[in-house]
Parts: structure tokens; sequence; C-alpha cells
């Protein structure tokens, strides 16, 4: 019995012994194949981050790439855009840019309004006003059946559409019937002038080309004979000076109103006449001026012209019964007003006047200060014009009030100091222009003493471009009756502008129902047809 226990035993033993080793080669396998995968897995991982660093240098190199070409295509940019401006030049000879000093205080600009484009998201424009015709467009493919197919929606594409002036030519015909033994005959409707083919319309659209659009007679006529109706030269001028006539109790009611208006803005400004007179090199052309006078309240304009002449008493004789204020620049006859002999009327100066002579010295720092200073009287000005709802100008005498005095009195402060300066040689550009300055500072302060005065004369000037425009398209009047029919008819297309009136609109309904007014119509009843109160009754209907 012990024997076999102890053989038991051993064979027990063995067994376990068996089994240990056999579970330490499990072991060992299991290991090995873990060491495996941990060699597979650091492999992956290496090249992993191989390929991550040359994806890495790869978008580098690309981004390195994108930075040259856009660097190359922004210089390109500048070079076109410097070429544009160069070529849009009026003259081919490149000027070197003077060198600009460096002001104190940059002045801000506003931002630049996005471009009313198609692309990039930006806003198009409706054209709300335009008439529309809409014209259905089918599919047109050889698989394709009307019939069969069925109806889901439809896109719109715009196209904007331009035709030409058309000329119409309409025939009245009057036909005429006896009966009960009288003759009755129909009436074809009055023309604007005795004996004339031409409606009114017609006229409106000459004085249209030749007052606002500041094209010459011979351009309106060659532009009418390219849209198919032959127009000669001297029809046109004929139509134009009968206009002018017709409009000549208009004109004197327009005198009238304006004179009316307590705040004028006066300027003057000239075109050439064809005179009989030869001058001193033998062309019979000299200068005839043009004075203005807009009424800054009704928002007219009146032209007026006296052979030409720029002398005072023109000025005079055209104020000789008003009572109000009148600004202007510094001209003689303007400066006058403000002595006791016009105890009537008030002058106020132009900053902008003012301003010009320092801007002229942009290499003086002094002159550059005061340039903004006057800057700063503008800036606060406008200031209301952001965040502020319904401002009066009972508000804008209050604002003025509180914004003006102090900078007036650094501006008038730094003058004198400048003034005195024992260098300061007294015909040079710097002493004119503060001269031209401290001579006229009741004026310039008594611009802030209302709330509706402007602080320059830019109302007048802006409508002298219409002058100025018609002088450089057309070599001259024909004579001083031809610049009188001229102011006429400017002072009315202007009028017109101001009130954003379309003049063809105005001009054709105003020369058929002026045309049937008698001479000596009452005033009154052409103060209703100037563009302010024709205006308002179109409003009306």
């Amino acid at each position: 019995m012990p024997g076999s226990f102890f053989v038991s035993l051993r064979y027990e033993k063995d067994r376990v012994i068996e089994l240990l080793e056999e579970q330490n080669r499990h072991f060992k396998e299991q290991i090995k194949a873990a060491d495996q995968r941990e060699q597979q897995s650091q492999r992956l991982i290496c090249e992993l981050t191989s390929q991550v660093k040359q994806l890495t240098d790869a978008v580098q190199s690309l981004e390195e790439a994108l930075t040259l070409k856009n660097g190359k295509l922004k210089k390109q940019e500048n070079i076109s855009r410097s070429l544009s401006k160069l070529i849009s030049n009026e003259s081919e000879k490149q000027i070197p840019d003077k060198p600009q000093p460096a002001s104190e205080t940059a002045p801000s600009r506003p931002s630049a309004s996005p471009k009313e484009r198609g692309n990039n998201n930006s806003k198009r424009k409706e054209h709300f006003e335009l008439e529309e015709k809409i014209i259905e467009v089918n599919p047109d493919h050889p698989l394709f059946s009307m019939s069969l197919a069925k109806f889901m929606g439809y896109r719109d594409s715009i196209r904007y559409v331009y035709i030409p002036p058309k000329f119409i030519k309409y025939i009245y015909r009057q036909n005429i019937y006896s009966f009960n033994e009288t003759v009755f005959s129909g009436c074809a409707p009055a023309a604007p002038f005795l004996n004339s083919q031409y409606d009114g319309s017609f006229v409106a659209g000459l004085c249209q080309l030749r007052y606002i659009y500041s094209m010459s007679v011979e351009r309106i006529v060659n532009f009418f004979r390219e849209n198919g109706f032959k127009l000669e030269k001297p029809t046109a001028h004929h139509l134009l000076g009968k206009t002018a006539v017709l409009f000549e109790n208009l004109y004197e009611a327009l005198r009238e109103v304006v004179l009316e208006d307590p705040y004028l803005c006066c300027d003057e400004t000239y075109h050439k006449v064809l005179v009989p007179e030869k001058n001193s090199k033998g062309k019979g052309v000299r200068k005839g001026y043009i004075w203005a006078a807009a009424a800054a309240t009704l928002k007219l304009v009146l032209y007026f012209y006296e052979g030409g002449s720029r002398r005072q008493e023109v000025l005079f004789d055209f104020l000789k019964t008003y009572k109000g204020t009148v600004q202007s620049d510094a001209y003689a006859p303007y400066r006058k007003l403000e002595t006791d002999q016009y105890h009537n009327i008030t002058r106020i100066a132009c900053l902008q006047h003012v301003k010009r002579k320092f801007l002229e010295q942009d290499k003086e720092p002094d002159a550059r200060k005061i340039v903004e200073m006057i800057n700063q009287l503008y800036q606060k000005e406008h200031e209301h014009r952001t965040g502020y709802q319904g401002w009066t100008i009972k508000d804008n005498l209050a604002h003025r009030k509180q914004y003006a005095p102090p900078i007036l009195r650094k501006i008038k402060k730094k003058l004198l100091s400048l003034q005195a300066k024992p260098d300061l040689l007294p015909k040079s550009q710097m002493a004119e222009a503060i001269n031209y300055t401290l001579s006229q500072w009741k004026a310039i302060e008594d611009i802030f003493t209302k709330g509706e005065y402007y602080l320059d004369n830019n109302l007048v000037e802006r409508y002298n471009r219409y002058i100025s425009l018609s002088r450089r398209n057309s070599l001259f009047f024909g004579s001083h009756k031809g610049a009188e029919r001229g102011v006429i008819l400017y002072s009315l297309a202007c009028s017109c502008r101001m009130h954003g009136i379309n003049t063809f609109e105005y001009i054709a309904d105003v020369i058929n129902k002026a045309a049937k007014l008698p001479p000596n119509t009452d005033r009154k009843i052409y103060r209703d047809l100037l563009p302010d109160k024709w205006k308002e009754n179109r409003s009306r209907i």
C-alpha cells in the first residue's frame, strides 16, 4: 500500500508539472504574439508619423506657393490699376507726384459703399420704375413634349433693353362734313408755335439735351439724324429761340419769386459770346458774364444777363428791392452789400473760398493748420446726420451755437498771430489769404446766426457747372440776344433739376399750357407753372 501511494503521488506530481509546463508554454506563446503585435503597431505608428510629416511638408509648400501667387496677383492688380489710371488721364504726360506733407490729424474717409453688382452676393438694383414685359420661354429640346409635360414652376432671368429715341409723324386728318347746310370740321391740337409742325415734346427733347446734358445744337442735330430724323441746325436754333420767347413771362414770374426768398446764394460765371466787334486777337468773341441767384428756401435758380457785363450795377439793379440774406464769395460788388447803403441785406461769406486760399499753400504748416480748423466746423456741422432723426432748423441753430464759437475763436487767434509775424511779407500768398479771411470775419460769423444757412456757396456753384459744361461743349452764344434767351431756359431747366423733376416732362407739359395763355395773363397764373408749384400739383394728381 505505501508503495502504491507513492507511485500515485509521483504520478500526480508529474501530471501537475506537465500542466504547469503546458500553461507556461501557452503564456510564452501569448507573450510572443503580443510582442509581435506591439512591433507591428510600432511599425504602423512610424509609418503614419512619416506620412503625417510628408503631408505637413506638402501643406506648408502649398501655402508658400499660394502666398507667392497671391503676391504676384496683387502686384499685377496694382500694375493694371496704374495703367488704367494712366490711360484715363487727359494728358499722357507722366508727372511725378509731389511729396505731400504729413498732416497732424489725417482726415477720416467714409468707407466706400459696395458696388451694386450681380456677383459676390452683392445687391442688384431692381428698377421697379421700368415698364415690364414678360416673355414666356418654353424648353426647346427634341426629347421634350409640351402636351405630355407637367408644369413644375419657373425661374426669371432679367435683361435690360435700350430703345433709341423714336420719332413719330402724327397726321391729324381733319374730316370735314356738311350738316344742315353748315360745314363742320375737326380741329387738330394746337401747336406751341404758330404755323409750326413741332409738338411740345419735340421742343422739350431739344431743351433737355441742350440745357441739362450740355450738348451743342450741332451734336443734337447729329444725334437726331442718327436716330432717323433729319433736323436742320437753323431750325433747331429757331425752335429754342421761340421757346425762350414763349417763356419770357414765366421767367419774369421766376424772377419775382426768387427775389421773395429770404435767403439767396449768388455767384457769376461766363460764357463766350459772338459779337460784331473784334478783339485784340482779331476775333469777334468775348466773355459774357452770367449772374446766378439760387433761392435756397424755394429751391429755384435764376440766371440773368445784361450785355455780358460783370459791373456791380448789374447786381445792384437786381437786388434793389431785395430784403434778406445773400451768400457769396468776396467779389467787390458783394462786399458792398455789407455797407449801410444796403441795410435790408445781410451778406454771409463762403467758407470754401476761405479754405481754398489756404489749400493753395499746402506746403505751409500754418496754412494746413487753418484748413484743419475749418474742417472741424464742417465735421461738427455734419455730426447730426448720423444718429439723429427729425433734425430741425431750430435744433441745428442750437447745435451751431454750441460748437461754432470756440472753433471760430481759435481760427481768428491763429490768423492774428500769423498776421503779427515780423517775417510775413505784405504781398505774400499767406498774407493775402489772412487778409481775405479777416476782412470778412463778420460775414463768416453771421453764417452761424441761423440754422438754415449753408457753410459755403456750393449750392449755386453746383448749378453754374451746367454753364461751364456748355462753355466746353459749345463755341459760343451767337449774340447777346442768344445769351439772354439761353439764361431763360437755363433758369427753368436747372430749377427743375433742383427739385428732381424730369426736364423733358416739365417743358413738354408747360410749353403747351404757356402757348394758350394770352400775353397779359396775370403773373399768378405763371407762378403755378414754375417747377416747385408744378411738382406740387403733379403730386396731387
